[in-house]
């Protein structure tokens, strides 16, 4: 099956929805029989993935740069962690470890890694799919403005178009997973 990499947040964030989409996730990735691909936090959203995943039968891949692992925000748990030098090391090695991109709610770090995997499918380095959980309408002032990016001639539709989202963990797999199929 699959390896999903997930961006989101090392926070927990204000409202209980994200954490309980991010437990959904964890449970319907391993259900579904694929790999969590994750930056390889104990802590925030970012732990309760990996617990769910691995709670509901599943493998768990972490990656994380060592200044991060010596501030004790590893976790130890996993199925595999993998340790690299530096932040750009842990996204080309999440990247090359994916099938597939989730972004759950997050803060700078998680956009900062959405971003840029959206802009190396746009420059044609991957055709992996991408999309947004949109949970608790999150990601709904996002998808809005970059709607509106399209209507004002700075992104063409079909680059747009390469980040799909959804309200709901299944949702979004299920749409990843038929784009998945058809590659």
């Amino acid at each position: 099956m699959a390896r999903i990499c997930v961006y989101l947040g090392s926070r927990e964030g204000n409202t209980p929805a994200f954490r309980q989409a991010a437990n959904t996730l964890g449970t319907a990735i391993a259900d579904r029989g694929h790999t969590l691909v994750y930056g390889g936090a104990r802590i925030g959203l970012m732990g309760a993935l990996a617990n769910a995943t691995l709670d509901a039968g599943g493998k768990v891949i972490g990656v994380m740069p060592d200044h991060l692992v010596e501030r004790e925000q590893a976790h130890f748990g996993l199925t595999e962690l993998i340790r690299v030098p530096n932040m750009h090391e842990r996204k080309a090695t999440m990247a090359a470890n994916a099938d597939a991109f989730i972004a759950l709610p997050g803060g700078i770090g998680t956009f900062e890694e959405l971003f840029e995997i959206w802009t190396w499918g746009y420059l044609g380095l991957h055709e992996k799919p991408m999309g947004l959980l949109d949970t608790d309408g999150f990601y709904a002032p996002l998808l809005t403005f970059l709607d509106s990016t399209v209507s004002h001639g700075f992104l063409a539709q079909t680059t747009r178009d390469m980040l799909m989202d959804a309200p709901t963990p299944n949702q979004l797999l299920a749409a990843l997973e038929t784009q998945l199929d058809s590659a």
